[in-house]
């Protein structure tokens, strides 16, 4: 779990505060402890490690704030995110000081991962072996690619279209049909948020 310098100081004071006095900081307390001039500049380091997983807030009591244990803490690898690079003429070359996280790409949505297999989905760039990061949901639009459950034993990847009393599930691939089946037999288990491939 990446955190900052910062974000690294702001739990070490919660945790001694809290070994020390039995209880969590204010904002004021953590505020006055590490010298910080303002209590948003606090919110902002509590928001971010809370959003990492490290920290967790009752939002209807006074000095709420508590350290998650190792085991409840959400692993959400980071990685810098160094700039943007142009696919078609080249661009001018620049350093960022960001990261980018799973998180980044899946909103708090509750998630799994699905590897692909087969071709069906390729002309959507969605290729076998490739993973899928699917977010939970019985509830799709026209249109967007779902992971479907068909007559309560066959799951597939494909996009959706709801016609009538019929569901299509379309395939990305000129060379092979559509699956027609009674929209009371479909059950849609997620849709596709995000693909993840490696190359080695």
């Amino acid at each position: 779990m990446a955190i900052t310098r910062r974000q690294k100081d702001v739990l070490d004071f919660i945790r001694e505060f809290v070994e020390r006095c039995g209880y969590s900081p204010s904002f004021e307390e953590i505020a006055r402890g590490l010298e910080l001039n303002s209590l948003a500049t606090v919110h902002k380091h509590i928001s971010n490690l809370e959003k990492k997983g490290l920290l967790q807030r009752g939002h209807n009591r006074s000095r709420s704030i508590d350290i998650l244990p190792e085991q409840s803490r959400s692993v959400t690898p980071e990685i810098p995110l160094l700039g943007r690079i142009a696919a078609g003429r080249p661009v001018e070359a620049s350093e960022m000081r960001e990261t980018l996280s799973l998180s980044d790409l899946v909103d708090n949505k509750p998630v799994f991962a699905l590897q692909v297999r087969g071709e069906s989905m390729r002309d959507d760039h969605i290729m076998s072996g490739d993973y899928v990061l699917i977010e939970k949901t019985a509830a799709a639009r026209q249109g967007e690619i779902v992971v479907a459950l068909v007559d309560g034993f066959e799951t597939t990847l494909k996009r959706y279209y709801l016609e009538g009393e019929m569901v299509r599930l379309q395939p990305a691939n000129q060379e092979m049909e559509p699956i027609y089946a009674p929209a009371s037999n479909v059950a849609i288990q997620g849709r596709v948020l995000a693909i993840l491939r490696k190359f080695h």
